[in-house]
């Protein structure tokens, strides 16, 4: 299981924020924290997105595959930035790794799934130690499902765009878990976390009220029907 932690440097109260921002340009009292908190909804109601841009994200990704965390960088907007664990410096030995749900469901896959890490393990500590290959080398045995560890900075503008591409039901499964651990990790930290986690945090079909992708899941148009059953019964 992978675990995010978020760190103090992130903004506690995102909104307010934002609205104190927007109101220095606007020439409005910024000394209210209630009227900023107003000013802050008002501007994402409106889609004022750049405001969201103000808001610090700062957290650590632990556990997660090599493979998501690949995936997890080629986010790049609004100027995040990142560091990841060292394959050069940091020992492997029994390295931990990710298993993925429909090898853990089959016990003969599963078999062979570990046993070709604990082969790549020794393989790598053999390189090391009896053939005095360096560490930086050895590592390129390792595989995409090891786990791995970064530290991830960016702004809530780059976590919204993002949540609409990996919360999509079609995303890699592991890349969906790991935006359901960041919105907990997030819903923890302030009332104002929470309420955005709630309404802006989504895959594009329900921020769009359509799905456009070719190849649809079908998820929205199934669900839109069960809402309009539902209202019907009512």
């Amino acid at each position: 299981m992978g675990r995010v932690t978020i760190l103090e440097e992130t903004t506690k109260n995102p909104i307010t924020l934002m609205g104190s921002r927007a109101g220095i340009c606007w020439g409005s009292d910024t000394a209210d924290q209630n009227k900023n908190y107003k000013r802050g909804l008002e501007c994402l109601s409106s889609g004022h997105g750049r405001v969201m841009e103000y808001v610090n994200v700062e957290m650590v990704l632990d556990g997660y595959s090599a493979r998501v965390i690949r995936e997890w960088y080629t986010h790049l907007g609004g100027s995040p930035t990142r560091l990841q664990a060292s394959t050069r410096y940091i020992n492997y030995d029994q390295f931990a790794y990710v298993v993925p749900p429909a090898v853990a469901q089959n016990k003969e896959a599963l078999a062979r799934y570990e046993a070709m890490m604990h082969s790549i393990s020794d393989t790598c500590r053999y390189l090391e130690e009896s053939c005095h290959i360096p560490r930086e080398d050895a590592a390129m045995l390792l595989p995409l499902g090891m786990c791995t560890k970064i530290v991830d900075k960016r702004n809530l503008r780059s976590l919204v765009d993002m949540s609409r591409q990996r919360m999509c039901r079609r995303a890699y499964h592991e890349y969906r878990s790991l935006f359901g651990d960041i919105c907990a990790a997030l819903r923890e930290v302030s009332d104002e976390w929470e309420y955005l986690t709630e309404h802006y945090f989504m895959p594009k079909c329900e921020a769009a009220g359509y799905c456009p992708e070719k190849k649809s899941c079908g998820y929205y148009s199934q669900e839109r029907n069960a809402q309009a059953e539902r209202s019907v019964r009512t």
